[in-house]
């Protein structure tokens, strides 16, 4: 499921890092480290770090700065090892603490973040020094950087498309390429190396071409108000009376292929943390949210006092879920890979495998059964992940309906989404791709399939 980040705050791509130490050089190595050594997301090792470590007593701009490396440090990390790897003479030792990752950000600094050389490489040094295990490679970190700002930019410049290659692991780059074919594919990396701009889903009745106007935002072909401009989402106009929420403009698109459902019951499934909850319940829906995590709901449920919008919310594991009645409406968001969402968290891509995946498959397909059945006859139900996955989206619906003889599909059609049909696949699905709309900053992949019950 995508996350709905009310707190969001966009990182700062180029500060000015001569008056940021060494501090939060250590931080964005530790981040990396917690991700790649340790298995921990990015978000929960950085909000770990501000609570408790490294990033506690630094002020904002360098918490945003010390999040901004290790971001920039995970989109590229094939690159950036393949470079380091030219310029080490030999493996480092085991016993090397952050060295590594110290090497690795401040490479990210130089090549990806425009930071001048000399302040990369002193801060590193100066980092390395601080921690133990680092400290005895400090004269290693010095040498390395230095040639990294002498020839690092000729290395990147001769690896070209193949270099891109590199930044993805290589089952993910398999599978898409299978999936949507080469250009795609690379399509896909090359839109996992940028920052992802700031969607907003606006309330309807709310005239969107002046909330464009207001919040100095494109107004996307499907509806969506896109922010290019790195913006703390508290501060925005419109935030305090619940004017809008936070939403990519992918994510918006499945819970309106329900249709008209002014006055409906809806059944949101694994519902938190929320964005398509306040979609429907703005839409006029009565809305049962049902979610297995209590803290997650609760977040729901104050985005959805701020917004001034209501619905019913229960806790509950959703294959436990015995309501005692059904719906003809249905939305399954259901858990997955989140491998649609490296360019928002580069580090799923790093984190996930192929087990993970099968894993969730097998849970989606319990999901869907769970559904169906709680789906009057004649009613709809929209299944969605925010996976790139076939086995996660196109052919977990093939054998579900192979399976489920009422059931068939209703396929989407391209003015119910403002027009785009290169978001539609030819079975009908919704399928998006993050290289889709290059121009105006991408997507995030989604899909979703509409299921009707005879």
């Amino acid at each position: 499921m995508t996350e709905w980040r009310e707190n969001e705050k966009r990182p700062v791509e180029n500060p000015d890092a001569a008056s940021t130490g060494s501090a939060a050089r250590t931080a964005a190595a530790t981040l990396v480290d917690a991700v790649l050594s340790r298995g921990r997301a990015l978000d929960e090792a950085f909000e770990a770090e501000a609570a408790r470590g490294l990033l506690r007593d630094l002020p904002g701009r360098d918490r945003a700065f010390a999040r901004a490396i290790a971001t920039v440090t995970l989109r590229r990390l094939g690159q950036i090892d393949f470079i380091l790897g030219q310029f080490l003479e030999k493996p480092l030792h085991k016993r090397s603490g952050l060295t590594r990752d110290l090497l690795r950000t401040a490479t990210a600094e130089m090549l990806f973040l425009g930071v001048k050389p000399h302040a990369a490489v002193a801060s590193a040094v100066d980092a390395a020094a601080a921690d133990e295990a680092a400290r005895h490679f400090k004269g290693l970190v010095n040498a390395v950087l230095r040639k990294v700002a002498r020839q690092g930019a000729e290395v990147l410049a001769s690896m070209g498309a193949e270099g891109l290659a590199l930044n993805t692991p290589r089952w993910l780059r398999e599978s898409w390429q299978a999936a949507y074919g080469e250009s795609a594919a690379l399509a896909i990396a090359e839109a996992h190396l940028k920052e992802p701009p700031l969607d907003l889903s606006l309330k309807p009745g709310l005239d969107a071409h002046e909330w464009a106007g207001r919040l100095g935002a494109t107004l996307l072909p499907t509806g969506s108000l896109r922010l290019h401009q790195a913006a703390r989402v508290e501060a925005l106009d419109g935030f305090e009376e619940g004017a809008w929420w936070v939403q990519d403009a992918a994510a918006a698109l499945p819970a309106r292929l329900l249709g008209d459902v002014e006055g409906r019951e809806v059944l949101d499934l694994c519902a938190a943390p929320g964005g398509k909850t306040a979609e429907l319940a703005a839409a006029g829906a009565h809305v049962t949210a049902v979610d297995r995590s209590a803290k997650r709901l609760e977040r729901l449920s104050q985005n959805l006092a701020r917004l001034k919008l209501s619905a019913e919310v229960v806790v509950s594991d959703v294959l436990a879920f015995e309501p005692g009645r059904t719906w003809d409406f249905i939305l399954l968001d259901a858990p997955c890979s989140a491998t649609g969402t490296v360019r928002r968290h580069p580090d799923v891509a790093l984190l996930k495998r192929p087990t993970d995946r099968d894993k969730l498959v097998r849970l989606q397909g319990e999901l869907l059964k769970k559904a169906a059945g709680l789906l009057n006859p004649g009613g709809t139900l929209i299944y969605c992940t925010c996976s790139l996955e076939p086995e996660e989206g196109i052919r977990q619906i093939e054998a579900f309906l192979v399976a489920s003889p009422a059931f068939s599909r209703r396929p989407v059609m391209a003015p119910e989404l403002g027009g785009c049909g290169e978001l539609v696949s030819a079975e009908g699905d919704l399928r998006t791709l993050p290289g889709h709309w290059p121009e105006q900053g991408g997507l995030d992949g989604f899909f979703a399939a509409r299921l009707v019950k005879s």
